[in-house]
């Protein structure tokens, strides 16, 4: 899985810096709380209900630390960035999100969530959203 994750990875990078978006795919750029330079991930960005979310499927990851600092950042795709602010979601508003996270892209990340699926009982959904950082995100 650790192979597969690091091809997806490359992929999706390479599409979203050519400006192809797979399913809202962006490049997530955000400061580092310590040394302030740009750092880069792949994101998948779920609108739902007309609010935009980032979900952190690896769960703790330094752009989780660096954006609970700086409280923002930029989303690219291609040459085009949009700066954003954010706000943690907290871990009773999750279940909802989650399971549409999961519902799009368990294909591509649903292995870090172990044996959750979207189809899972809320009590399961519930008892993992604490694992897993959520974003609510505004356009500056």
């Amino acid at each position: 899985m650790v192979t597969l994750d690091r091809i997806t990875r490359q992929l999706m990078i390479w599409l979203t810096k050519a400006g192809i978006s797979v399913l809202d795919s962006r490049i997530l750029a955000v400061r580092g709380r310590k040394s302030g330079e740009w750092r880069t991930t792949p994101v998948n960005l779920l609108t739902l209900d007309g609010t935009r979310y980032l979900v952190a499927p690896r769960g703790q990851t330094q752009w989780v630390r660096n954006m609970r600092v700086v409280g923002g950042g930029e989303l690219r795709l291609g040459n085009k960035a949009e700066a954003f602010t954010a706000t943690e979601v907290p871990d009773e508003e999750k279940p909802a999100i989650l399971r549409e996270y999961l519902r799009r892209w368990a294909w591509e990340v649903g292995y870090f969530f172990g044996d959750v699926k979207a189809d899972s009982p809320q009590e399961e959904i519930e008892r993992i959203a604490p694992g897993f950082p959520v974003f609510r995100i505004t356009a500056e």
